[in-house]
């Protein structure tokens, strides 16, 4: 694991395009120089996961794969 420092308060947060009428239930990316950084749009004060740009590759070809999926459990 890499260590990533926090994203600066001027981070420009782009909400996922699949968010819809999912209640808020959704989350929001932002890309800065050598990082990408993911939060909870419902709590846009809260946490924030740091990754580089190759740990986000890797991340989105996992889930592209459906190897985070659960059986009986609909998205």
């Amino acid at each position: 694991m890499v260590d990533v420092p926090p994203p600066p308060a001027t981070a420009s947060w782009k909400k996922s395009s699949t968010s819809g009428g999912s209640g808020g239930a959704c989350v929001e990316v932002a890309r800065i120089h050598e990082h990408v950084w993911v939060r909870d749009s419902k709590n846009p004060r809260g946490p924030a996961l740091g990754f580089t740009h190759d740990e986000w590759a890797v991340f989105l070809v996992v889930v592209q794969r459906g190897e985070f999926e659960c059986p009986g459990v609909s998205a």
